[in-house]
């Protein structure tokens, strides 16, 4: 059995079906990077300082050829140091949060697994958490060089750890297995939670303040050293999408299958975690906790244009990020010039949504 055999396993007998699978399948593409540029737009355009169309090209031209006179001083505050890095941060981490479920998914090969339903975002979160409430014992002049990349770099050196125990204890004579491995993230995360859960008990006011803004989930602190601190992560899953989507296909046939298909699963299985182990610290510690980003876009979008990974990685990366940048515009704007937090926006959407997948699952086992 060859690799072609799995391409053709994804597509239909029927030449007219195979056709208009793969037509939507690149429209869907199309469509997706055009709502992104849209989204992306409204949201520079939108705030308390109305911006208009032209300012915004000026500000790309200032980025991309330092034009020094195609901005207003107003407008290069506004745009260069407040709104560019929000929404460019928020194109990363709804990218890499909607790549990493998806991959989830197609590895465990169940539409409900989440980066964080195998403790990936709770040992990223409880980094999060000791570097706000333990580095003001720091040194000074090492606070004011890198504290802006301690909160990243922590969490995903805490998101690291705990994918390596979890390979280390789901993995016996060089085979993994993905049920323990899920039900021991599920252990891990509960106890990441407890010891969370205590650090928070002691924490000052100030302290408490900052992990109640940020276990909420927000973009309000985006800042340039801080996009460029989650961009190797998210350009690490975002160039990996192409090399893996054959070996995700094959898997949808079965792990046994896969590899008599010729694919390395024991390699594919570690590339997978340690990649979403990067890209769900690093957003964690960007954005705080954003829930269902990861389940809702695969989901919907695998009913959209079908399971093929070739398409589906992709997309999810695109309609991750304007989900991302849609919450983002609709949480700074709809109390203004108060702040919503997006945790509050994704889980309004995202909840409904995972409801229907269970009651849907549901459905199909009584019938």
């Amino acid at each position: 059995m060859s690799e072609m055999t799995l391409s053709e396993a994804f597509k239909s007998p029927v030449t007219h079906a195979r056709t208009s699978r793969e037509i939507c399948q690149h429209y869907a593409l199309r469509a997706l990077t055009a709502l992104l540029l849209v989204v992306c737009f409204v949201s520079l355009a939108v705030g308390p300082t109305e911006v208009s169309v032209s300012h915004i090209f000026g500000a790309i031209d200032y980025w991309l050829l330092g034009d020094e006179t195609a901005l207003t001083l107003r407008d290069k505050v506004v745009l260069m140091d407040i709104r560019m890095p929000r929404t460019l941060l928020g194109c990363l981490v709804g990218a890499s949060l909607a790549a990493s479920g998806a991959m989830m998914q197609g590895l465990f090969r169940n539409p409900l697994a989440d980066p964080g339903l195998v403790g990936v975002s709770s040992g990223a979160g409880l980094a999060a958490v000791c570097v706000i409430t333990l580095s003001s014992g720091l040194p000074a002049w090492f606070l004011d060089d890198y504290s802006v990349y301690l909160l990243p770099w922590g969490a995903f050196i805490g998101g690291a750890a705990t994918t390596a125990l979890l390979y280390k204890v789901a993995t016996r004579r060089g085979q993994t297995s993905i049920a323990t491995m899920l039900l021991a993230g599920i252990a891990l995360g509960a106890l990441a939670g407890a010891v969370t859960g205590f650090l928070v008990f002691g924490s000052t006011d100030e302290e408490l303040r900052d992990l109640t803004f940020w276990g909420m989930g927000g973009l309000g602190s985006s800042t340039w050293p801080r996009v460029w601190s989650t961009l190797p992560f998210a350009l690490a899953v975002l160039i990996s999408l192409p090399f893996i989507a054959k070996g995700l296909n094959a898997f949808l046939l079965g792990e046994a299958e896969a590899f008599h298909l010729g694919f390395n699963t024991q390699h594919l299985k570690r590339l997978i975690i340690i990649l979403v182990a990067g890209a769900t610290g690093a957003s964690v510690a960007a954005a705080g906790a954003i829930g269902f980003v990861g389940i809702v876009v695969p989901h919907v979008l695998r009913l959209v244009i079908g399971p093929d990974h070739r398409f589906l990685l992709p997309s999810c990366a695109l309609l991750g990020a304007s989900l991302l940048v849609a919450a983002d515009v609709v949480a700074r704007t709809v109390v203004a010039p108060a702040e919503l937090p997006i945790g509050i926006i994704t889980a309004v959407i995202g909840a409904p949504v995972f409801l229907s997948i269970l009651l849907g699952r549901k459905n199909q086992v009584q019938l």
